[in-house]
This record gives C-alpha cells, structure tokens and sequence, in this order.
C-alpha cells in the first residue's frame, strides 16, 4: 500500500500554546484514510511539527506496517533533518527525531518531501482546531472537512432505491474445517490446519466461484485460512495477499476449550465477556478490539480495490464484524448469525454509504460437494 502523510505543527508566541495535525491519504486516489490532531500544551513550533510527524507516521503503520509512505510537510526544518542533510542540535529535536525515526523503521519505506504552507492547508486546519479545542477546555474531535475536500455525502438506503455507484464486492468466506471446528472448540490465533475434509471445502469453493469476476484474494495470515485461499487461487488464478488484522480473535486461554468447558473452568469470567464486548478472555482479546482493527482492514480493502470484486478468506468473529458494520447492527448481533466452515456471504459496499448484505452462511456449494465426494 502508498500512503501519503501531511503533517504541520504551530505555536501561538513560539514558544506558547501549540498542536498539531496529521492526515494519512491513500496515495492512488487521495482519500483521507486518518486525521490526528493535539494540542501540545505550550511548545516551539517545531517541536509542534514533529509531534505532528509522529502522529502521521503512526497513524500510517497503524494502516498497514507494510505501507510505502511519502511524508510532505512545509517545515524545510524536519524534512532535512529527517532526510539526514541537517544535523539536529536542539535537544527538544533529538528524541523526537529518535521517536519518528523508530516508527518510520518499521514501515516498507519513508520518504520525505518538502511542500508549500498553501499545499499543506488539511493539516494546518487540524493543528488549528486542536489549538481552537485546547484554549476553550475541550479535546480535539474530527469535525466537517472543507468545501474542497468534502467528499459525497453519506445517503440512507432502504434496498429499494436503485444503487447510485458501482460497488466494492466482497465475498466473505469462511475457512474450510479444522479439528477445533468439528469439536466446536474456540479457535483463535492458534496455527491449526485445515483436515482432508477442510482441504475439499476449499476446492469446492474455488469451483463454485469460478466466474464471479474475482479482482484478488486477501486472507487472514493464519494457517487454515491461507491453506483455504491457496486452494482457491489453484483453481481461479487470482492472486494472493494477506492482511494481519483479519485474523480470528484472540481468545487467549480458553483456545482449544469448548464452550462447556471454559464455562466450567472460567464461569464468571465468560458471563463477563458474554455480557460486554470491552471484556476479553483471560490473556485475551476483547470483541471490541477486534472490532477496531476488522474496521481499519475493511477500510483498507475498500481504498485498494474500490470497484473491484474481492474474495475475502477468514474467520467467524471477522467476518460476523464486517456484516455486522454493513448493517450498522449493535454488537450484539454477533451473537444472533450462524456461519458454517467453508460458509461465504456477500456484501456490497457503495461509495455514497450504503452498504447492502447480498447473502449470509451461502453453503449450497458444500452441499453439491457432498453429494459429490461423499465429504459429509
């Protein structure tokens, strides 16, 4: 992925009050994917400006770590010092020079690029309204962008009006079985690979999406559901990727366990998490966390392959998450939606908002397998 990040920082009397603002843009079609804003409390602007940088920059890893990112800034200051043409002497500089070159370690690659105050103008409004938000005793919130970035307004659908834009198609597909899945054990970010019937699903997939106009497949990083998509991609010569944040949650020390028997082990605590999606399993991950990066990996498929058709390959909690947001449902419809092994459901996702559930728990494929292969 290409990313590019605007960053700018202020100071009202150099030193005095200061914030901060950073966007991350998609760098093939522009679209802000993240704004950060802060106030600093009383600061130089350059300090200011770097706080801005970090911001951006982990705001872009938190996007995709993998990311290719080119920061644009309109502080010659940090763009060569960052660039290393300049040395950096302040020591208000070095540990923040230290902090963002950390961060920009861990992405693909980091280029910095010097731009004019007047192209820098979304970030100087963030780092103005944290300033705004901090001398009237609140705390910066994202508000309305301008009228030359404003994007098409969100729009309601009932279903019945006909769609205004061409859509993201994704085709969510759960893996095929495992040994966890025929007990009906939890199975989170545990390696387990997929059984000979598991293996058979997948193909049976494959077959029956042969001529569904596939753009790429994108899969959880984990063994069962990239075994899945490697079957699949044999038989509809799509290519691969992975995306960490749709794997399963961590269900950390109920995994491998049934239900009954975390229920006996662990009584109050999976009441807890039954009852409020913040709670997570003991050395866990809670629904809401999952929620979160299930959201920053939708988002991301839709900048990447806006109008494309994507087979997406995970498991139950993502794929229930991202059916869940199509229908702008309360978390506890998690719990009210059945998906099979092997199951795929389908979601279009417009442009102007809607976003419209096609099907849910579709296992006629695995059926005809059956019968077929005698599977089940």
């Amino acid at each position: 992925m290409k990313l590019i990040v605007e960053a700018d920082g202020g100071s009202r009397g150099n030193p005095g009050p200061a914030g901060y603002g950073a966007v991350v843009r998609d760098a093939l079609t522009g679209q802000v994917l993240a704004e950060r804003a802060e106030s600093v409390g009383v600061a130089t602007n350059n300090v200011a400006e770097y706080r801005g940088l970090i911001a951006g920059l982990e705001a872009a890893a938190q996007l995709d770590s993998g990311a290719d990112v080119e920061v644009r800034m309109d502080s010659k200051l940090v763009v060569e010092q960052m660039s290393g043409r300049w040395k950096i002497k302040h020591p208000d500089m070095k540990p923040l020079a230290l902090q963002a070159q950390r961060i920009a370690s861990g992405l693909s690659s980091v280029r910095y690029t010097w731009i004019p105050r007047e192209r820098n103008k979304h970030a100087d409004r963030l780092a103005n309204e944290a300033m705004d938000a901090a001398a009237e005793g609140r705390t910066w919130a994202p508000s309305t962008v301008e009228d030359d970035e404003q994007p098409d307004p969100p729009t309601t659908s009932t279903g019945w009006a006909p769609p205004t834009t061409e859509p993201t198609t994704t085709l969510l597909l759960r893996h095929g079985e495992t040994p966890f899945s025929g007990e009906r054990r939890f199975a989170g970010t545990g390696d387990i690979p997929l059984t000979d019937t598991g293996l058979a699903q997948a193909r049976a997939a494959g077959k029956a999406l042969t001529g569904r106009g596939i753009d790429v497949i994108v899969t959880s990083p984990l063994k069962r559901t990239l075994q899945t998509a490697q079957e699949i991609a044999q038989v509809i010569d799509v290519p691969v990727r992975t995306e960490d944040d749709l794997r399963e949650t961590d269900f950390g020390d109920w995994e491998g366990y049934t239900f009954a028997e975390v229920r006996e082990r662990w009584p109050a605590e999976l009441d807890a998490w039954l009852a409020d999606p913040s709670v997570a399993p003991p050395y866990g991950e809670s629904f809401d966390a999952t929620v979160k990066r299930v959201r920053t990996a939708r988002d991301k498929l839709l900048v990447r392959y806006r109008k494309q058709t994507v087979l997406v390959v995970s498991h139950v909690t993502p794929i229930k998450t991202l059916v869940r947001l199509a229908l702008d449902a309360p978390p506890s419809a998690l719990y009210r939606m059945h998906l099979d092994v092997g199951s795929l459901s389908v979601v279009d996702w417009y442009a102007d908002g809607p976003a419209v559930v096609r099907s849910l728990n579709d296992t006629h494929h695995l059926r005809e397998a059956a019968e077929n292969q005698a599977l089940w």
